[in-house]
């Protein structure tokens, strides 16, 4: 693997870092009476505002290629359909079944970038998804088989992010920043108008008296997933999507570690043992072939 390919798998490892840890602002900000559909749609709003004061020399690629607008609708839906299968279904079995994320990806790949499915394409996959299932596997939630609305949403936010991902792969000549602005500004539109969605059904408070501590917080994640997105944008245009989809399984990785670092919960044998597949999954050798470069 030369250098160009390391470097993009540590934005990749970056980005699953920090979305690991993401759960860590998303509680403090609950405590503090933000919802999470809200603190989403205020963090990604200031991270799509924070980059256009940055790179507005690049907003015109949006209006001169409305396929930008693809990835943004890609990114937001999956951003909303995951929060509802959280908020209505078992955590642990939400992020089980959007995890098969990389099966979806491996297909899409095929379908749209031209990816070659190859036996050490499908070793990768199992690999990462079966470190994932051992992390994340409880007896009592059985199979990772759809039985439920959550648990559909969860299966189709996975799908939502798989098609990102190829998205990016393959709107890999645009820059970065014009490609993480439609990303980010999708998200934090459709989060604000699921909050606007729950808060009208009574589902959700609105945001009406969240105390001024909790503005720093969401300042600080749109800082880092601002980094976050923009590593992503690094990695997915100079990696093969099958690939890009095993190396975010880490984030199962960080999450679980963070959790019991932080004392919110504790480390088993099962978490060391998947933590190992996972991370194994995408050193499995590349093919020799050289790879498809996307249409």
């Amino acid at each position: 693997m030369h250098s160009l390919q390391k470097s993009a798998v540590a934005a990749l490892l970056l980005n699953s870092t920090l979305w690991g840890l993401s759960w860590t602002g998303t509680r403090a900000l609950e405590g503090m009476g933000l919802h999470p559909v809200w603190a989403t749609a205020a963090i990604f709003s200031a991270c799509a505002l924070l980059l256009v004061l940055l790179r507005w020399r690049e907003l015109p690629q949006l209006w001169r290629h409305p396929t930008l607008w693809c990835v943004g609708l890609a990114t937001g839906l999956t951003n909303c359909s995951f929060n509802v299968a959280v908020a209505y279904g078992d955590v642990v079995r939400v992020i089980l079944l959007f995890y098969l994320m990389p099966i979806w990806t491996v297909i899409l790949a095929r379908l749209v970038l031209h990816e070659a499915i190859t036996s050490r394409s499908l070793a990768r996959v199992a690999l990462g998804l079966g470190g994932a299932f051992v992390v994340l596997y409880q007896p009592r939630l059985g199979l990772p088989l759809p039985q439920s609305l959550p648990d559909w949403m969860a299966v189709l936010s996975g799908l939502l992010f798989a098609i990102t991902n190829v998205l990016l792969r393959r709107l890999h000549g645009f820059s970065d920043g014009a490609r993480a602005v439609a990303m980010l500004a999708g998200s934090g539109v459709l989060a604000g108008l699921l909050g606007v969605g729950l808060s009208l059904a009574g589902t959700i408070a609105w945001p009406l008296h969240v105390p001024v501590a909790a503005w720093p917080v969401v300042g600080l994640w749109a800082v880092l997933f601002l980094v976050s997105n923009l590593c992503l944008q690094y990695g997915v245009a100079r990696l093969p999507a099958n690939i890009t989809a095993v190396i975010m399984l880490a984030e199962i990785l960080v999450a679980s570690s963070s959790a019991w670092v932080l004392g919110a919960a504790g480390l088993r044998t099962q978490d060391i043992v998947g933590g190992i597949l996972i991370l194994a999954a995408p050193w499995i050798v590349r093919d020799r072939r050289p790879a498809v470069q996307p249409a």
